[in-house]
């Protein structure tokens, strides 16, 4: 179990640095196509998980009211988190929250992909598909979350070497996220259903108060039914693993 955490939380925080710093380097207009795709795919990944992995999972391990409560609870925290600039998550290169000195943004990103390391654990500490699925979620909804890193950090006079080695120290803390929880949780497995609760509400706050407003933006038909269609793929994706289970 150890291995498969270690494993998914390498890819995780590798994966989605690959994937942002390859996406640099296509044309302009490319990326203006592709990144609401990835951003559509991502909130579908995070809401499946979120609905039909983490909060089922606690659900069957703890009360309900305990866990509903845990998760609204856990909503609120990110919601504090996000307005001290700790928790940010932001997939636009010109929003306001980027609009923040550099060193703020990769401290913040810091602090998220260590709690995301946590995520991966508490998952794959419940199930194998729990915590592949949870994993998939993470990088699908941070290759976007890189891209934006990127582009400000290029946007501050960062050169693309330097930008890529600092997302990609932030992007280490998952594995150190993922050790601790992992023999934390191992002693106290009562408090997996809600870390799962908690985890759970990071996804749901993610894709609610970011990445969703962010699709709104696109009002076009063609760009509506295609963010649709990814949505729904990125549910059917966490779907399968769950049906395989």
């Amino acid at each position: 179990m150890l291995l498969w955490i270690i494993g998914f939380s390498i890819l995780g925080s590798l994966g989605a640095i690959a994937g942002a710093a390859l996406f640099l380097f296509f044309p302009d207009g490319i990326r203006k196509i592709l990144l609401p795709c990835l951003i559509s795919y991502a909130t579908g990944t995070l809401l499946g998980a979120a609905f039909l992995g983490m909060i089922p999972s606690g659900l069957e391990q703890a009360p309900a009211n305990l866990i509903m409560a845990t998760v609204l609870a856990g909503m609120v925290l990110f919601f504090v988190l996000e307005k001290l600039v700790i928790w940010r998550h932001c997939h636009q290169a010109d929003c306001e929250i980027h609009g923040r000195a550099a060193p703020l943004i990769l401290i913040g990103d810091a602090f998220h992909n260590f709690v995301d390391g946590v995520v991966i654990a508490a998952a794959f500490l419940n199930s194998v598909p729990l915590g592949i699925a949870t994993a998939l979620a993470v990088i699908a909804h941070e290759v976007p979350q890189e891209v934006g890193d990127f582009a400000i950090l290029l946007d501050s006079g960062y050169s693309r070497s330097r930008a890529l080695l600092l997302n990609g120290l932030s992007s280490s803390t998952t594995l150190p996220g993922a050790l601790i929880a992992y023999f934390w949780l191992g002693g106290t497995r009562e408090a997996v259903p809600y870390i799962l609760a908690v985890s759970a509400a990071s996804f749901i706050y993610i894709a609610a108060a970011d990445l969703i407003p962010a699709l709104n933006r696109q009002v076009t038909l063609a760009a509506s039914v295609r963010q649709f269609v990814l949505l729904l793929a990125g549910i059917g994706t966490i779907a399968l693993f769950h049906l395989g289970a």
